[in-house]
């Protein structure tokens, strides 16, 4: 780059928080909070490595070379792991978009940055609970108090809805219809909204609660449908103790039941797969989890092929496999029943919704 003319790559960091993304992108405050992340560790990265303060740093110190190597010390000084590499990648990668168009004298840069390819690595196997360890978690949760009753309200539908925490942190009650068919209008990542039918036990449930919570007033139907102790809107880290309470009582007594981690995404991982093995189109499922790629979608789809594969072999070993010359079907009928078994749909337990 010429070093000529050096502009301070501050203020184009500025215009691009505050009217890129939260103007023309409308992007919603995660996303500014996760790309202020990252922008706070290039600054470091400037001041710790290249001795350049913040004040100091220009455009033209913004190179693939530099983004590279910031990613680089990223992970050797944080331990971070690839997806979060991949994540201030992508931070970086929107910015260098702008940048195309801010100061398009150095196209040719910022396209270099903007094809750094993200780093790969093998995904883990997908946490998630079984159908009856969810029904045994909302039993563990008492209906004979107000917070209880409160607790179930939230916990049964993030697992419903397979909403995101912060999606339910942003719930109003003018955001359920309160009307058949019954519809939650969920504002997902991007500001982007989508309609996720709810069935009638889930609506009653949250028409009872918003009766005892003074919610069914029309007046205060923009307020948040889930407050904290002091009134204010339900944070996503208070959603996840309420969780994680209720999972530690039921790990004490069904271990095998719950995994050694559950957060609120556990619960969205838990109902997408419970929707695949039910037998729901994955792009249906798609559209219910707000995914913009399908392939993001295909990971459950893909998690429950290696089940089902790991399920035949284990029932292979079981009932025995036959020679090559006989007839499986014939000889073997409980493989048959086991093999059609595998696609049965779970029956819904209309009782964890009582209280």
């Amino acid at each position: 780059m010429n070093m000529n003319n050096r502009i301070g790559l501050s203020v184009y960091i500025q215009k691009f928080f505050t009217s890129y993304l939260a103007i023309e992108q409308r992007v919603s405050h995660h996303t500014i909070r996760s790309y202020r992340d990252t922008f706070v560790l290039i600054l470091k990265y400037f001041d710790k490595v290249r001795n350049i303060m913040p004040d100091h740093i220009s455009i033209q110190d913004l190179t693939s070379n530099t983004v590279v190597d910031f990613l680089n010390w990223m992970q050797d000084i944080y331990g971070c792991k690839p997806v979060t590499r991949n994540q201030r990648l992508s931070a970086i990668k929107s910015f260098a978009r702008f940048l195309q168009f801010e100061d398009p004298i150095h196209i040719a840069e910022w396209n270099k940055i903007r094809r750094i390819p993200n780093q790969k690595y093998e995904r883990g196997d997908i946490r998630y609970m079984t159908v009856d360890g969810i029904k045994r978690l909302l039993e563990e949760i008492p209906t004979s108090t107000h917070i209880g009753r409160k607790h179930l309200t939230i916990i049964t539908l993030m697992y419903e809805t397979a909403m995101r925490a912060s999606e339910v942190c942003q719930l109003t009650p003018s955001s359920f219809r309160q009307s058949t068919p019954y519809i939650i209008e969920v504002k997902g990542k991007g500001n982007k909204k989508r309609l996720i039918p709810i069935e009638d036990n889930m609506a009653k449930l949250l028409l009872r609660y918003m009766s005892d919570n003074g919610l069914d007033n029309e007046e205060i139907k923009e307020r948040p449908l889930f407050r904290n102790r002091y009134g204010g809107q339900l944070s996503t880290s208070g959603i996840s103790y309420v969780i994680k309470k209720y999972a530690d009582k039921l790990r004490l007594k069904h271990p095998e039941l719950v995994p050694d981690k559950v957060g609120p995404h556990d619960l969205r991982r838990s109902r997408a797969m419970h929707w695949l093995q039910a037998g729901v189109d994955v792009y249906y499922i798609k559209d219910l989890l707000g995914h913009v790629d399908i392939k993001t979608t295909e990971v459950y789809a893909k998690a429950d092929s290696k089940l089902k594969r790991e399920a035949i072999e284990k029932a292979s070993e079981l009932i025995g496999i036959p020679e090559p010359n006989i007839k499986t079907w014939e000889r073997l009928p409980k493989l048959k029943e086991f093999l059609m078994s595998l696609s049965a749909t779970h029956k819904r337990d209309t009782r964890i919704y009582q209280y």
